[in-house]
C-alpha cells in the first residue's frame, strides 16, 4: 500500500466498522478551488469562502489590513491557519492578545475572539460541525443534509491539559526526522498534518495508493499544484460504481476524499508543492505512534489510543 519508506507503512491496518453494511452507499469525491463568487463578501470581514465535510468546516478567507473575522457566541474551539511567509495577523481571545507573523496553527477556545489583519493575509479556519452558522454557509451544505453513514461520527477528544487558552503552533520551526510523517497537531475536533514541502513534482515511481474505512480526509493545497488520484471500490449495487478520477488543482483548493476510497495524491507543480491533511475526530492510527504528534502533551489522547 506505502513505498516501504514511507512512515505509514508501519501503521497497522483496521478493520472496516461491522455495522456499515458492505453495500452502503460510497459518497464522490469533492473539490474546490477557492476561485469562484465568496459565501460571504464585506467591508469588515473580508471574502469568505466556506466548504465542508461530515465532521468539519474550512473557512478560507482573504483579508484586506484592518479588517477582522469575529466570533461573539463561539461555542466550541476552532482552528486558525496560516500558511505563508508574509501572514501578519493578532489574534485575540479574552485579555489575551498575540500578534501571529508568517505560517502557524492557532487553536482559539469557544467564546469571543478575534483574528485582525495586520497586512493583507489569507486566513483559513476550521471549525467543527457544530458551528451551524458557518457550515450552513458550505457553497456544498447540501451535499450533508443527512449524514454520510460510512463516516464515524464525530465525538470530541479530551480537553486539553491546563484549560483553555491561545495555543500557537509552529510547524515550519520544527525539523523534518526520519520515521515520522509530516508535522501533526491535534486538538478536539482536528488532526492537522503539515506535510513537508515538495519542490517541483512528486517521483510517478514513489506514490502511496491506500485507503481509509471510515473517515474523510481533507486535503488542503496551499502552495503549488496537485493531482488527486482516486478510485471508488465496486459495491454489489452496479448504480454505485464511478469511473477512476484524476483531478488536477491548483492553490489554495480543497479535496474531500471519502471512505474508503482508494487513493494518492502527486504533487505536480514546477515551483513549491505543499499539502496540508485534516481529519475530524482526530486519527487513532497516527495518535499511537510516539512522538509523532507534536502537541500531545497540550492535547491528550483517549485511554484506549495509546503507543505501540
Amino acid at each position: 500500500m506505502y513505498d516501504p519508506t514511507d512512515p505509514r507503512a508501519a501503521l497497522p491496518t483496521s478493520a472496516a466498522r461491522p455495522a456499515v453494511p458492505a453495500d452502503a452507499p460510497i459518497a464522490a469525491p469533492a473539490y474546490t478551488e477557492f476561485d469562484g463568487p465568496p459565501q460571504t463578501d464585506d467591508a469588515t470581514s473580508g471574502r469568505t469562502w466556506v466548504v465542508r465535510g461530515q465532521n468539519f468546516v474550512v473557512a478560507l478567507s482573504r483579508l484586506r489590513t484592518g479588517q477582522v473575522l469575529e466570533r461573539t457566541a463561539q461555542e466550541h474551539e476552532y482552528v486558525v491557519l496560516l500558511t505563508s511567509d508574509d501572514a501578519h495577523v493578532d489574534v485575540a481571545y479574552g485579555d489575551d492578545t498575540h500578534e501571529v507573523r508568517g505560517t502557524a496553527m492557532i487553536v482559539v477556545p469557544a467564546g469571543h475572539s478575534q483574528v485582525s489583519a495586520r497586512a493583507d493575509t489569507q486566513v483559513i479556519r476550521l471549525f467543527d460541525h457544530r458551528t451551524a452558522d458557518i457550515a450552513a454557509l458550505a457553497a456544498n451544505a447540501a451535499d450533508y443534509a443527512e449524514p454520510h453513514v460510512r463516516v464515524t461520527p464525530l465525538a470530541p477528544w479530551p480537553a486539553p491539559v491546563g484549560g483553555d487558552r491561545l495555543r500557537i503552533y509552529r510547524p515550519d520551526e520544527v525539523p523534518a526526522e526520519p520515521g515520522r510523517f509530516g508535522r501533526i497537531y491535534r486538538t478536539r475536533s482536528f488532526m492537522v498534518n503539515f506535510l513537508d514541502p515538495l519542490d517541483g513534482p512528486r517521483p510517478r515511481n514513489k506514490l502511496s495508493p491506500h485507503h481509509h474505512d471510515d473517515f474523510q480526509q481533507c486535503s488542503l493545497a496551499v502552495s503549488g499544484q496537485f493531482e488527486h488520484h482516486i478510485r471508488t471500490p465496486w459495491t454489489t449495487d452496479m448504480d454505485q460504481w464511478r469511473p477512476d478520477e484524476h483531478r488536477v488543482l491548483g492553490s489554495p483548493s480543497v479535496a474531500v476524499i471519502p471512505p474508503p476510497a482508494v487513493h494518492t495524491t502527486r504533487a505536480c507543480g514546477a515551483g513549491r508543492n505543499r499539502l496540508i491533511d485534516i481529519f475530524s475526530p482526530p486519527r487513532t492510527d497516527f495518535s499511537a505512534r510516539e512522538g509523532w504528534v507534536l502537541n500531545a502533551a497540550d492535547y491528550p489522547a483517549p485511554e484506549e489510543v495509546t503507543a505501540p
